[in-house]
């Protein structure tokens, strides 16, 4: 009978031990859009992310920078710092799931109160004390307790991953957009300077007719005028290159006094973008992993909340020796041990566990709107994209003609100058159209790059080419 009653509470235990208090998790339904039908699986970030989503940019220069800011960004050492903190605090709670064993001993000389009650006749005032011990303390988690900590600390370090990589995406993000902003600054500046060339022959030209009574004062103070103001918008073109120069610097991880980049001859190639993008690239986005895997910790912690009820076991025991300073510590007359459950069923707490509860099932509620925020934001952000890239398509197509119209009106009236068919005016109107056309074709030019850059992180790392 007794064989079959242990045997009866080693199945009870065993069965209890599965026990969790957790509710069944559930990813929180998010309302999407038409084009983003079809299943929506857990986020899994890095899933088949390119490595590095810049290099479809094709510039060496780039890639370079890029791994400067992996080495040597302090924000990025930081985030990797709280990501290893989060997995030792992980690892942690696992220690909860195994027995804990420790070890102790003492050697003490120690007097005892003559008046002390109960004292025997025949002890000593001044005694030595030899103690050695194994302790023992495991928590046998019937309810899931600890399975449930272990899981929430789980969780909580897989988001700090993905927090890891939110930060290191974002850094990237804003490098990259930065460096393209430092090539659409470089073409300014060619722009700017072939300008001053042809304002400089305009001037010479008209300087020439002045002297040759042809042409007016006042056509020589407005060549003299446009000159000037062509050579102040260079100025502050090579002024905003160089804050955006020291802005990389800070970024890689180098000082602006000493950090220079070579000017950029030729701008990085806009990637080509696919005609459909899945929609599950969405579920790959590190803020979104990040988002789902802490709704998971907080169903796992009103699991922890639940168990706190119902009565915590435990086994607890110590086997040592101990002696008065003399003979073998360990030896048989010297031995001391203990082995049994220990319970803990709490009767009356005020309400603690109740709010404890409570609040578990808030911080649940709080974790699943930020998840469903998380992937709306993650959808507005690749139409947001998208759309830009669309619209900067043709705002491209529709400048590139009024550049055209620019360059061949500024052609025309700077001859029919020369044959003295119109005033200068015409040339200074001419001139300052088609040199405002081109500047504004390279900034949508430069856009453009950006939105790409957009798109990718905002599909958590580009898509496979």
């Amino acid at each position: 009978m007794r064989l079959k009653l242990n045997g009866l509470a080693c199945a009870v235990m065993l069965v209890l031990q599965g026990c969790s208090m957790a509710p069944t998790y559930k990813t929180p339904a998010t309302p999407l859009p038409p084009h983003y039908s079809g299943p929506w699986q857990a986020a899994k970030p890095a899933d088949n992310v390119p490595a590095k989503w810049w290099a479809l940019y094709q510039d060496p220069q780039l890639d370079a920078l890029q791994g400067k800011l992996i080495a040597a960004n302090p924000d990025l050492a930081a985030a990797l710092a709280h990501f290893d903190a989060a997995q030792a605090y992980a690892s942690q709670l696992h220690g909860g799931l195994f027995p804990q064993i420790g070890a102790s001993g003492s050697s003490v000389r120690q007097r005892q109160s003559e008046n002390k009650p109960l004292r025997g006749s025949d002890q000593p005032n001044v005694y030595n004390t030899n103690t050695s011990a194994f302790t023992l303390n495991w928590d046998l988690d019937f309810w899931g307790k600890v399975r449930n900590q272990v899981a929430a600390g789980d969780a909580q370090a897989q988001a700090s991953a993905d927090d890891l990589e939110v930060a290191r995406q974002n850094l990237q993000r804003q490098l990259s957009n930065l460096y393209l902003q430092l090539a659409g600054l470089d073409a300014q500046q060619g722009i700017l300077k072939a300008s001053l060339d042809d304002y400089t022959q305009a001037l010479q030209l008209t300087r020439d007719r002045y002297e040759g009574k042809i042409a007016s004062e006042l056509d020589m103070t407005r060549a003299q005028s446009e000159l000037a103001q062509a050579q102040a918008q260079l100025d502050e073109v090579i002024s905003q290159r160089n804050l955006t120069e020291h802005a990389i610097g800070e970024l890689v991880g180098e000082p602006a006094t000493t950090f220079t980049l070579p000017a950029i001859a030729k701008a990085p190639t806009l990637p080509g973008i696919p005609g459909e993008l899945p929609s599950t690239l969405l579920q790959r986005r590190p803020d979104v992993a990040a988002a789902e895997r802490r709704v998971f910790a907080a169903n796992a912690n009103i699991g922890v909340a639940k168990a706190a009820f119902y009565p915590d076991f435990s086994l607890s025991g110590y086997f040592g020796g101990q002696d008065m300073g003399v003979g073998n510590l360990l030896a048989a007359a010297n031995r001391f041990w203990a082995i049994g459950p220990v319970v803990n069923l709490p009767i009356f707490d005020g309400g603690k566990l109740r709010g404890a509860e409570r609040q578990a099932k808030a911080e649940f509620a709080e974790a699943s709107a930020h998840y469903r925020g998380s992937v709306l934001k993650a959808v507005r952000e690749v139409e947001d994209n998208l759309s830009q890239l669309r619209d900067l398509k043709l705002e491209a197509a529709d400048q590139q003609a009024a550049v055209d119209a620019a360059t061949q009106t500024q052609t025309l009236a700077m001859n029919s100058y020369q044959a003295g068919a119109v005033n200068y005016l015409d040339v200074v109107t001419a001139q300052t159209a088609a040199l405002d056309a081109q500047r504004r074709l390279q900034d949508v030019q430069t856009r453009r790059l950006q939105a790409s850059v957009g798109l990718m992180v905002a599909l958590g790392g580009g898509w496979k080419g």
